[in-house]
């Protein structure tokens, strides 16, 4: 399968997405950069001295001075506290802008509908980007998937002429990828819906990853609430050599913290080391620290990010920024600023590493990686090498790989793994094309893909022999590899690591191979050594816009008279009903419909892939809800059983119940939520009548989302505790109503009643803030933004 040039074919069907509404699109072009992606340098400014004198002189991080002058009111959410702010403050900020992947961006474009507003009230992007299967290539798999998604494409592409939202329209690029070619800029305050937002943290934005109703706050101009993070400083030392990439920083660092270690932080990054960077390698790092349940990821500014500012069309941000951090310091930490806690990792010592399988912070030195592999009893033989995604797909990663690749073909080799090639934009495509990079790769037999997310978040249709139960392995330069992501396997063992790493292991066909030290037999008897891949920043050439088509226009001015039309029998899109309010009493005699055991992901409760088609209607993925999660009292997957012992799958219990007019709660383990911001796992939930998720601990994205949807989720104050609750139990709240009515103040308990009838009265802990807390009360945060607009 070889790559051709985007067939006439594709384009014509790209341009057909809604052909009424395309016919007037202006075209833009790279350097035509919209006069709103430049922050409001002065009004910031201006926001952090009334920051200061609220704080006093105390030193303050970049991460701070960047969330606290975007702050709605700075003595409201800083006054009082003494400097005690981190980890305890909740802080109301108004952000700069907002950006959609098109699966999220249909829940919370119908959510956002309801509120009856003419336009958005910031900057606001679409991308369509994860409906796109990847399969035998781009000319192929594009234009057959958006002929298979158009009635949600032209949903998304109708809104946003409504709005005012620029749309980027299927094959213009994944989500991240655009906003930093686009976007991001030094001191930006941005939401996304999507969990790898803080890639923008690359460009020295505060980017955050969230779910489709907290986007709506921002939409509809309220303050979107956070609690005030701690500040991790990972400082970097040395310069990066050899064979170790940017992606090895955040590898290395997710073996130290685990999948949790990052909760309640921002990651901010300092030290000499952050000057030798490249401006896309610092986003591939900021991408990546989703995985350690970090807030978001931060990079000051360098020369490296006014390079890639200039280069990508903005060279009046980066003029800007300089003349900002000139008279004001505002994009460096203050030098007597103080963090929580600090990481150190020296850049000069650091080895390239290989994560996985099946979580991202499982991480192994390449040299001890054959050692492992054989320990653990993995596939020795690889299935398949993927590079590409919106961790890892930029100009650099991509000249990096064609030069290993022109290495193997001198020495006369090819790869014995299936090679398959992502680029982040069309931008990046467009200029490998010009570059003759694809040439390269496809002389390989590599298949490029469409500019989309593809493999990496589950639309991955796989042509060759392997089948579902296979055990298999697969190298990637993506970012997470949970059970059954990528190609619907829950036995495809996916190994996260850099796309050299990627590209060198096809030409050895095993996952034992260290291309540093060893070698391949060559076809005329000798052996070949890779020598260590090297690549530039940027195109000496300059980037190349590519096919205009897929870009918004310049100016994205609303148009109130664009109708927004789903239909009432569609089985891909529905309108909205608003979840009933709380009560006027305790929670009684909720039944325990499901005990999770181990990890449960998003993915687990809300799986993607096949299922993405449904994101717009909320009954029909309702469908998919918990069907990954493992029973922990049989150690069966979506098998839950009813109080007469019948089993079903739990989905159908959960309808089953909400039809007898039962309600119910999950009782799980730590870090609950893990992974994308999918608030469709709050949602559905909540839809299948839901009303309590009971958490040894949660990741901070669904613990919010859980809230904005009216689901209380608690943890237990006694982790042990989680032993004396079963599924079928009965259990009822104790101070719940009292505490939600008390704007988040006061205790709550649970009481349980076994099947055996014993009691048992367990201290549960919450996080309430008093805004979440009128969320629950009004049956959704949604509700209450409804009434305000």
């Amino acid at each position: 399968m070889q790559f051709t040039r985007l067939s006439q074919a594709a384009r014509a069907t790209s341009r057909s997405l809604s052909s009424r509404q395309l016919q007037n699109r202006k075209l833009a072009s790279v350097a035509s950069a919209r006069p709103d992606v430049c922050p409001p340098y002065s009004k910031l400014v201006k926001n952090l001295g009334e920051v200061r004198k609220v704080l006093g002189t105390q030193g303050l991080t970049l991460a701070e001075k960047i969330l606290y002058s975007h702050l709605d009111n700075a003595e409201e959410s800083l006054g009082g506290r003494n400097g005690n702010v981190r980890g305890e403050a909740y802080l109301k900020l108004k952000v700069d802008r907002v950006a959609m992947q098109d699966a999220s961006a249909q829940m919370a474009l119908l959510q956002f509908m309801t509120c009856g507003l003419p336009s958005t009230a910031v900057p606001a992007s679409i991308h369509c980007d994860h409906m796109i299967v990847g399969e035998r290539g781009a000319d192929v798999d594009l234009p057959k998937s958006i002929e298979g998604n158009k009635e949600v494409f032209d949903f998304l592409e109708s809104a946003a002429k409504k709005y005012g939202i620029a749309f980027w329209a299927p094959g213009s690029g994944i989500i991240h990828q655009i906003v930093l070619e686009n976007y991001a800029a030094p001191g930006l305050m941005m939401l996304g819906t999507d969990s790898h937002t803080p890639n923008g943290g690359g460009l020295g934005a505060i980017a955050i990853g969230v779910g489709g109703a907290d986007a709506v706050d921002a939409l509809v101009d309220a303050p979107w609430e956070l609690r005030a993070p701690k500040i991790l400083g990972v400082r970097l030392e040395g310069q990066l050599n050899g064979w170790a990439t940017p992606k090895d920083v955040i590898l290395h660092l997710a073996g130290k913290l685990t999948v949790r270690g990052g909760t309640g932080y921002i990651i901010e990054y300092h030290g000499p080391g952050v000057e030798t960077l490249s401006a896309t390698g610092m986003g591939t790092i900021c991408n990546m620290g989703a995985e350690v349940g970090a807030t978001t990821s931060l990079f000051p500014m360098t020369s490296s990010t006014l390079a890639y500012l200039n280069a990508t069309g903005r060279s009046h941000v980066a003029e800007a920024a300089v003349k900002t951090q000139k008279e004001s310091d505002y994009l460096r930490a203050d030098e007597t600023a103080k963090y929580d806690e600090v990481i150190t990792i020296n850049l000069s010592e650091l080895e390239p590493h290989i994560n996985g399988p099946f979580t991202p912070d499982l991480s192994t030195p390449l040299s001890k990686f054959k050692d492992v592999v054989k320990e653990n009893n993995w596939p020795e033989k690889l299935s398949a090498g993927l590079i590409g995604s919106c961790t890892n797909s930029s100009y650099q990663d991509m000249l990096r790989a064609e030069h290993l690749v022109k290495q193997a073909a001198a020495a006369g080799l090819k790869p014995v793994a299936d090679f398959f090639v992502t680029p982040g934009s069309e931008q990046i495509r467009a200029t490998l094309e010009r570059d003759q990079t694809l040439d390269v790769f496809s002389s390989a037999g590599g298949t490029v893909l469409a500019n989309a997310c593809g493999p990496c978040i589950g639309q991955w249709k796989r042509t060759d022999d392997i089948k579902k139960g296979d055990s298999n392995a697969i190298f990637t330069s993506y970012n997470r590899n949970f059970r059954s992501r990528n190609d619907g396997n829950a036995e495809t063992m996916n190994f996260l690591t850099s796309p050299e790493l990627v590209t060198a292991m096809i030409y050895s066909g095993s996952t034992t191979f260290n291309p540093m030290t060893d070698s391949i037999p060559t076809p005329d008897g000798k052996t070949f050594k890779f020598q260590p891949p090297t690549g530039p920043e940027l195109p000496p050439n300059g980037f190349i816009p590519g096919n205009l088509d897929f870009k918004p226009a310049p100016e994205s001015i609303p148009s109130p008279e664009t109708p927004v039309v789903v239909s009432p029998t569609s089985n891909r899109l529905a309108l909205l009903e608003p979840f009933k309010p709380f009560g006027t009493s305790e929670l009684k005699d909720m039944k325990v419909l499901f005990k999770v055991k181990g990890k449960c992901t998003t993915d687990h409760i809300s799986a993607a892939g096949a299922w993405l088609k449904y994101k717009g209607h909320l009954e029909n993925i309702a469908n998919n809800t918990l069907i990954g999660a493992m029973n922990a009292e049989t150690g069966e997957t979506n098998v839950a059983y009813d109080f007469d012992g019948s089993s079903m799958g739990i989905p159908e219990l959960a309808r089953k119940w909400q039809k007898e007019g039962k309600e119910w709660l999950v009782v799980a383990e730590n870090n609950y939520g893990e992974g994308s911001a999918r608030e469709h796992a709050a949602l559905q939930p909540r839809y299948l009548g839901g009303r309590v998720i009971l958490a040894k601990s949660f990741a901070r994205i669904h613990e919010t989302n859980l809230k904005k949807q009216g689901i209380v989720p608690l943890t237990f104050a006694n982790e042990q505790d989680y032993d004396l609750i079963g599924s079928c139990d009965s259990v009822s709240t104790v101070g719940l109503l009292e505490m939600l009515n008390n704007g988040g103040n006061g205790e709550v308990s649970i009481e349980v009643i076994k099947k055996d009838g014993k009691k048992h009265t367990i201290p549960v802990k919450h996080t309430f803030s008093k805004d979440q807390a009128g969320f629950v009360l009004a049956g959704s945060a949604l509700n209450l933004l409804s009434k305000k607009a």
